[in-house]
């Protein structure tokens, strides 16, 4: 068998056969399983009865949900059943497209349909027979993305799925594919945002060979769309420091790292992604920044202010392409503060570890080391790892018990209210902040030391002469 399915899907399937109906896995449990993976989802098609006949028998094996029903899907439990279509395009959009359901339709014609081969490969449990009708098999084997046929350049947004299945799976988008993807790479700006945000969310959620990124989307033309990123490619990087290359060559390499990184840490879903993105951003302002400066005697690549100026260009990147606000926050925080090792880690002292976390809030401390792991191992062939500063830093953080986030401020409104008649207004807010300041300065570390601070500002503040004198 190529793949085991649940005893009880396994018994609807021998039961559709028995009434003369053939059904067959088709989708992503098939090509997982041809590449080792154990499958997560079954989509199951049905052939020669119609929507409602198929509703009607599964309806016997449980609860069924008609939410698909017009795209011709019946969720019965985590399985979706569904009974092949025909689709043409009708307009210039995502979803602009006329389907009609036909019994006679073929495996073979619905397999077509389909954006890739390696996506078009159906199996029939009953049988234990793969129906592999346009190669599916030896693309997967000789890792080669391959469009199904000329009907994929209907669907622009199959060109961001093969973004995310080329990094995924490891894969090289093949020629006449990427000259599909180039001829409708104009077609980009009909996508809904969502529907880009998923691909990418995929990306950076799943991606093995995440730093494939760059050279899929110039190969199909659509690098276009993401200046951020084919901005990198070319701009010099110190030698000494960066041996690997230009700034494009160094961000992918750092991609990989990334990944290999949330494998071993087990990162999943919006944390894994957060680390992808951060990756992937770091060094965006690097082509606006670097400059061949004097440094040290010599004439040197220097990229200074590229951390400050990269936080923005990370946000205005994750928000046009839909990423949403809490990763977003994040990613800026982490990239404003990448080099963070470099300034603070050499001699870390307890307040400017304190001070770091709460820049990065709502990132944190082990995020960012995360990420100058990625950054430090992505400049083969020098060593990669966590360099010792950034060791420092984390158990420095560890000490102050601020490696996951700040500090708990100990001095809040309620303790400042009482000071002004309990009246509310912009001065309650002037006092905590400057509490958290001098808190995060180390002026006081308990509730009884920071009551006592408070009563010393508030003496200080109500003696000072007013503005208006």
């Amino acid at each position: 068998m190529l793949l085991e399915v649940p005893s009880q899907l396994q018994a609807i399937l021998n039961d559709l056969d028995a009434a003369g109906l053939r059904a067959i896995l088709v989708g992503g449990a098939v090509r997982d399983a041809l590449l080792g993976f154990p499958p997560k989802d079954f989509d199951i098609e049905v052939y020669g009865l119609p929507y409602d006949r198929l509703t009607g028998f599964l309806s016997s094996y449980g609860r069924v949900d008609l939410v698909g029903k017009s795209f011709g899907v019946v969720k019965l439990g985590a399985w979706d059943f569904s009974i092949p279509r025909r689709e043409s395009k009708t307009g210039p959009h995502h979803r602009d497209f006329h389907t009609t359901f036909e019994e006679s339709i073929t495996p073979r014609e619905a397999a077509s349909r389909r954006d890739f081969t390696i996506n078009a490969i159906g199996y029939d449990p009953v049988r234990d027979e793969v129906l592999d009708f346009f190669g599916g098999q030896e693309d997967l084997k000789n890792r080669i993305l391959r469009a199904t046929s000329i009907a994929f350049r209907e669907d622009p947004l199959r060109v961001l799925r093969g973004m995310q299945f080329a990094c995924r799976f490891g894969l090289t988008v093949d020629a006449a594919t990427a000259e599909l993807s180039r001829s409708i790479a104009g077609e980009y700006r009909t996508l809904a945002v969502e529907r880009v945000a998923d691909e990418f969310m995929k990306w950076a959620a799943k991606s093995d060979h995440p730093g494939r990124i760059a050279s899929y989307l110039k190969a199909t033309g659509w690098e276009v769309h993401f200046p951020e990123i084919a901005a990198l490619a070319g701009v010099p990087q110190d030698p000494g420091w960066h041996p690997e290359g230009d700034v494009r060559t160094h961000t992918m390499l750092v991609l990989d790292a990334a990944a290999r990184i949330a494998n071993r840490e087990k990162l999943e879903g919006d944390e894994r992604a957060l680390l992808l993105f951060s990756a992937l951003c770091h060094d965006f302002a690097k082509p606006a920044t670097t400059e061949l400066r004097e440094r040290e005697g010599r004439m040197r690549w220097t990229s200074w202010g590229h951390e400050a100026a990269g936080g923005p260009m990370a946000r205005a990147f994750l928000e046009r392409i839909g990423i949403k606000a809490a990763i977003v926050n994040q990613v800026v925080a982490l990239v404003e503060n990448h080099l963070a090792s470099s300034s603070i880690g050499r001699d870390p002292t307890p307040r400017a570890i304190r001070r770091l976390a709460i820049r990065l809030a709502p990132a944190n401390i082990l995020q960012l080391l995360r990420l100058v792991e990625a950054d430090h191992s992505g400049r083969p062939p020098l060593p990669p790892g966590l360099p010792e500063a950034a060791i420092r830093i984390r158990e420095m953080a560890i000490a102050q018990s601020v490696e996951e986030k700040p500090q708990a401020p100990l001095i809040q409104g309620r303790h400042v209210l009482p000071y002004f008649d309990n009246l509310p207004g912009k001065h309650i807010g002037e006092v905590v902040n400057a509490a958290v300041e001098a808190q995060a300065d180390g002026e006081f570390s308990t509730q009884e030391e920071a009551l006592a601070w408070l009563e010393r500002f508030m003496v200080l503040r109500q003696s000072a002469p007013s503005e208006k004198q």
